[in-house]
């Protein structure tokens, strides 16, 4: 496969599942907001600005702001209608190898931006609308590509998405100052409430909740759910027999991080989950790099906020 298409359909995968978790991780704030009348909205915006890597720059943190620097502005680059562009012009460059439909489904979802019609949305629309878009493509790309080595760039690039995007909405939930209100708003965001509560047979503790957005192995949007799939895609796009060590560093750096977390004590996770969840998004940062280097012609050529990938 070119290195071009390679990364093209990588970075589909990434813009995709970014513009949805986005979405999710500004649904949560919305609604803790208005949920938890305690909470200083200002010190809230502010906190989750930080987590997502934009700097205040002196401007007022107010929700006006965050709607606008995360959701509605297309100049912004943290803007989930930004990753959808971006998911656009990635597909364009892939447009040969991409089906009819699923190119339809991403042209579809962009054109909403130019057209003005997602800047009159009210922001639980808008947060619907991004969540049933990225789940329309996915589905797509699900239902009419082959299984191939696209198909396994693509798996990767929204696995890696996935873990550092469901680790800033950890962080987020983690330094709520409401944690009764944070942890199933964040379940609910990540449509994982009701598969929690079967798991957990009703138990709504704090400590579950994030074992579960962390650790369950079966649930999709769990970090080591979306670490296990990313190195999956990588031992099929390596095919070497390599019998000892890592073919690549990619492997070997996605491999620790779930280990790390698997093996440790909960307790010792769950002690400075902000942290623990920084550190996380290093890592894919750095396993971005190692990607990059190893399959695509261009290294760097898209970065991620606040310098992560």
């Amino acid at each position: 496969m070119l290195s071009r298409i390679a990364e093209s359909l990588f970075w589909i995968g990434r813009y995709v599942e970014r513009a949805d978790d986005t979405a999710r991780i500004l649904d949560v704030q919305m609604q803790l907001l208005v949920e938890d009348p305690g909470i200083d909205e200002g010190e809230a915006c502010l906190r989750l600005l930080s987590v997502m890597g934009v700097d205040a720059d002196g401007r007022q943190p107010t929700r006006a702001l965050l709607l606008d620097v995360l959701g509605t502005d297309p100049t912004s680059e943290t803007a989930l209608v930004a990753s959808i562009a971006a998911a656009r012009e990635s597909a364009r460059r892939a447009r040969e190898t991409l089906s009819t439909e699923m190119w339809e489904a991403i042209n579809t979802t962009w054109r909403a931006i130019p057209s003005g019609r997602t800047s009159t949305m009210r922001p639980p629309q808008l947060f619907a609308w991004a969540k049933e878009r990225a789940a329309v493509i996915a589905g797509i790309a699900d239902s009419t590509m082959s299984r191939d080595d696209g198909w396994h760039f693509l798996v990767l690039g929204r696995s890696i998405e996935r873990v550092d995007m469901t680790a800033r909405l950890l962080s987020t939930a983690a330094l709520s100052h409401g944690p009764k209100v944070a942890w199933p708003t964040t379940l609910r965001a990540c449509g994982a409430y009701e598969a929690f509560v079967r798991t957990y047979r009703g138990m709504e503790a704090d400590r579950e909740a994030a074992e579960f957005l962390l650790l369950d192995r079966l649930f999709p949007r769990s970090v080591v759910g979306a670490l296990n799939r990313a190195e999956e895609s990588l031992q099929n796009l390596e095919s070497s027999g390599r019998r000892s060590g890592f073919s690549t560093e990619a492997i070997r750096l996605l491999g620790r991080a779930r280990t790390e977390l698997e093996y440790r004590p909960l307790g010792d996770v769950m002690f400075d989950l902000p942290t623990e969840m920084e550190r996380l998004q290093r890592t894919c940062s750095v396993a971005t790099d190692a990607i990059s280097q190893r399959y695509f012609a261009t290294v760097g050529s898209v970065s991620w906020m606040g310098g992560l990938a």
